[in-house]
């Protein structure tokens, strides 16, 4: 434990008394003394703050740059506006995911935001394939302000954040401290993601945990709240093998693009389908299916595996992700759990209704 870093907001966990844990390389925190459950249904009501700031986060620039980010993804970037954000990926030429990501267009740049695990993996790969200025946010938190009451609490920090509809940004200040605020999440719920010099960011966080509705949330609930979603997590629903046709995330590919890195996989699976597919699954009873677990017929021919599975602190149930052989049709899967079936019913996404504000 003594080699993981430590994030801006290390000392205000310790305070918190947060139960810490080694995550992507940096001591986090998985809960606070309420605990997973608490946390969880807290952000659903009213709001939740979370520690994101082991995230990768970096501003590209130059001449060309537009055309140059647009070439290694398969979303279209040309006619993404100043002020708005897309959530992509960056693939490899199998098709595969390299990692998710935001892009979000500012005034002369692009700010990138990439998953702590794969921060160095990314950092290098676009180095390698952009000519531009990088400027690597490593003095920068970033925070995430999430749940129904998100929205009371910000207009209490900044007027002009709360007009953000859904996946805008905009660089302002809170009490005089610059930042950079989008309206955006990983949780489901109405919500914004604070961007913030590291020196400033235990004062932003101990201001907005001032307010009633507020509470710290760990990556326990961090992770159930995404699941309940339907959200994927890279390592789980996404990998170098995995690409966005069988993960689910058809809708962010342009259909008429080509040129960028597995075009030719990724066109064919558009075209022919894939050979595996997501889905959700409710899970009967009350024993969690766990990531890795094999999911089968009822014939009892192997037909995929649990990417991602938990508990469901709002459906009081629980759920899962698999990634399933197309062919397979049925509505009725099942894992086994040492000696016992569990039966999984296969169902549409979000376990939990998005609560995104679109204006």
């Amino acid at each position: 434990m003594s080699d993981l870093k430590r994030t801006p907001l290390y000392d205000l966990h310790l305070a918190l008394n947060a139960k810490m844990v080694s995550f992507a390389g940096y001591h986090m925190p998985i809960q606070y003394p309420a605990g997973i459950i608490k946390e969880h249904l807290h952000c659903r009501s009213l709001a939740g703050l979370f520690d994101i700031s082991h995230m990768g986060q970096c501003l590209v620039s130059g001449d060309n740059i537009v055309a140059q980010l647009d070439k290694l993804v398969p979303s279209d970037i040309i006619n993404l506006s100043t002020g708005e954000q897309r959530y992509t990926v960056l693939t490899n030429p199998a098709g595969g995911i390299i990692d998710d990501l935001i892009i979000s267009r500012l005034d002369d740049s692009f700010m990138l935001v990439f998953n702590a695990a794969c921060k160095e993996k990314v950092l290098t790969y676009l180095q390698r394939n952009l000519q531009c200025h990088f400027q690597i946010l490593s003095e920068h938190a970033l925070l995430a302000l999430q749940g129904p009451s998100a929205k009371e609490v910000m207009a209490e920090l900044s007027v002009q954040a709360c007009d953000l509809s859904f996946m805008q940004v905009l660089q302002t200040d809170i009490n005089g401290m610059q930042c950079m605020i989008s309206r955006s999440g990983y949780t489901g719920e109405d919500g914004f993601e604070i961007s913030i010099a590291k020196q400033y960011a235990q004062l932003l966080a101990e201001l907005i945990l001032s307010f009633a509705q507020v509470q710290p949330i760990g990556l326990g609930a961090r992770d159930t709240l995404r699941l309940e979603a339907g959200l994927s997590l890279y390592g789980q629903e996404l990998n170098e093998a995995i690409s966005p046709v069988e993960a689910g995330l058809s809708w962010l590919i342009d259909k008429n693009k080509t040129g960028f890195p597995g075009a030719d996989v990724i066109g064919q699976q558009l075209q022919q389908g894939a050979a595996r597919k997501r889905v959700g699954l409710l899970v009967e009873g009350k024993i969690p299916v766990r990531d890795h677990g094999q999911v089968y017929t009822g014939n009892d021919v192997l037909v995929g595996t649990i990417t991602s599975g938990s508990f469901s602190p709002s459906l009081n149930q629980p759920i899962a992700l698999a990634l399933i052989d197309a062919p397979c049709l049925d509505k009725t899967l099942y894992a086994q759990i040492r000696d016992k079936k569990i039966v999984l019913q296969v169902t549409s996404l979000p376990f939990v209704a998005h609560q995104y504000y679109r204006g």
